[in-house]
């Protein structure tokens, strides 16, 4: 049989949401045995994006092809699931039709091809459009109540854009100017996705690193270290690290992953900033000394990422949710222990639900004998405020004009 261009990112595209769907795995985990026959740079991209962008639309593109078949073809039918990434492909990425055609058929050999074809053809000749912003999974939509679900959606269209977090806040028009991109902070500059991040202007020089802007809240609101001593907690890969050490602090960055750390300290190699890694479980270490400041960016669900990784919205259910509260709430009694009289803890979490979040923030003010720090308005980037129990809640929906954010939880204290 004849190769086929092509068909092996579509092939390794269909893994991908094989194993986003069936077994709980994040495209991250999933690319390894996904990719392995992929061998061209850009094909492996191509499928990353195919499966991306299928999970991004899932609950849309079900509608459409559910529309345009007698039977409803099952959940986890193969020709559903070509289906799906050829749709992607035509709505999404603008592949043109008959090259969809010539790379999906082939994925069901001994299977529905005429079925396939047909309901592809059938929505093709409809001119079948996929609506303004995506449609949520329902189990996400009855955790987080339908208005706020509604107000996510629309951050969550596109994949976003790249942001950089800069060594020098002095340089940010600079930068920004130079680089072609806008800033939403000082520190901060966005770049149009797509570009090679080696190949940006600064790289080597190590005068950026990335890290998306709500992820770079939490490390500000610590303020100038001037030589005292913080602790990031839950540290690598590091960003909130350079943050840290950039503004002044002695750094311990811990860590239980020996790759993490790796990738933290090869970025603290290429910006020149000074930190100490140290590689251990937080549930049984014990420093040397206690800390004037500690970052618990804490293990979760990581739904606040959903815009970047789509998966999310379709692996995390209740179950992980739970799991993820008794383990930040280990990690906060320990935290809490270790910092200095008048110390600040600021506790963070990229995820989008409440008992990460808001009900974690209630039990630390319960539990734990921290007082509140209330953020304020002019701490954080324009356009995001406060709630008004001086806590920030970010989600991909806010500052949906400037290519939104991710969504963040966070929450600062002090020990009496």
């Amino acid at each position: 049989m004849p190769k086929i261009p092509g068909l092996p990112a579509r092939r390794a595209a269909l893994k991908l949401i094989d194993a986003v769907l069936r077994r709980g795995e994040t495209l991250e985990q999933a690319e390894g045995a996904a990719l392995s026959g992929v061998h061209a740079g850009e094909d492996r991209a191509l499928a990353r994006a195919i499966a991306g962008e299928a999970l991004r639309w899932l609950v849309d593109l079900d509608a459409l092809i559910d529309g345009a078949t007698r039977q409803r073809l099952p959940e986890d039918a193969k020709a559903r699931s070509v289906l799906r990434i050829m749709l992607a492909q035509a709505l999404r990425l603008g592949t043109p039709p008959h090259a969809v055609v010539a790379t999906g058929l082939p994925l069901l050999a001994g299977g529905p091809r005429r079925l396939a074809h047909g309901v592809f053809s059938t929505l093709m000749k409809r001119e079948a459009a996929l609506p303004s912003a995506p449609s949520l999974p329902e189990r996400v939509r009855a955790r987080w109540g339908s208005e706020r679900a509604q107000a996510i959606a629309p951050g969550l269209a596109d994949p976003p854009e790249l942001d950089l977090a800069l060594k020098d806040a002095a340089t940010t028009a600079a930068r920004a100017a130079a680089m072609g991109g806008v800033s939403l902070a000082p520190g901060h500059v966005r770049l149009a996705r797509g570009t090679a991040i080696e190949a940006l202007e600064g790289f080597a020089a190590g005068e950026w690193w990335v890290q998306d802007l709500a992820a770079q809240i939490p490390a500000r609101l610590l303020g100038p270290g001037e030589g005292r001593h913080a602790l990031d907690l839950c540290a690598a890969p590091g960003g909130k690290t350079l943050a840290l050490a950039a503004a002044g602090w002695k750094v311990t960055a811990l860590d239980i992953s020996k790759r993490r750390l790796d990738l933290l300290k090869a970025n603290l190699k290429r910006t020149g900033l000074a930190a100490s890694p140290v590689r251990a479980d937080a549930l049984s270490w014990e420093p040397r000394h206690r800390f004037e400041a500690i970052l618990l960016d804490a293990p979760c669900t990581a739904t606040g990422t959903c815009r970047r990784h789509p998966d999310v919205l379709h692996r995390i259910g209740q179950g992980q949710v739970a799991e993820m509260g008794e383990l930040q709430r280990a990690l906060l009694t320990r935290a809490a222990d270790w910092l200095d009289p008048g110390g600040v803890l600021v506790h963070a979490v990229c995820s989008l639900e409440v008992e990460e979040g808001e009900e974690q923030a209630a039990w630390i003010g319960r539990t734990l004998g921290l007082a509140p720090a209330p953020i304020a308005a002019e701490e954080l980037p324009a356009g995001l405020a406060p709630t008004p129990e001086g806590w920030l809640r970010t989600h991909p929906g806010m500052l949906a004009e400037a290519g939104g954010l991710d969504g963040f939880f966070v929450s600062r204290w002090r020990k009496p």
